[in-house]
């Protein structure tokens, strides 16, 4: 049984969420919740919304003890590019590119022995 969550079109870099998505893969939720609490970086608190809203999913529409959760998955993939211009020099223009994200956790139960 597994218990899921995502965020999509999130406005941070896919590049960067992952950092803060390979601190926590494998890990207990409360421990996750810890590391990413002390965390700094932008993502972390996305990632953190979407991890309560995991463990909510996983207790109210599995039944599943919140105790015995860990993160089984966490992927970030890379969402649409919004494009943009910036003037420069000489009547120049740059192209900025605005990345975005789609972050999917996937709880499991960790089997008591």
């Amino acid at each position: 049984m597994e218990a899921r969550a995502s965020a999509r079109y999130l406005r941070v870099s896919p590049f960067k969420a992952r950092q803060v998505a390979d601190l926590i893969r494998g890990k207990d939720t409360d421990e996750a919740m810890g590391i990413l609490r002390y965390t700094n970086k932008k993502s972390a608190s996305l990632i953190d919304k979407i991890l309560k809203s995991a463990i909510a999913n996983a207790e109210h529409n599995y039944d599943m003890d919140s105790d015995a959760l860990f993160i089984s998955e966490i992927y970030v993939d890379e969402g649409p590019v919004m494009k943009r211009m910036r003037p420069r020099a000489y009547g120049r223009a740059d192209l900025r590119r605005h990345r975005t994200s789609h972050i999917t956790v996937v709880l499991k139960e960790r089997e008591v022995k």
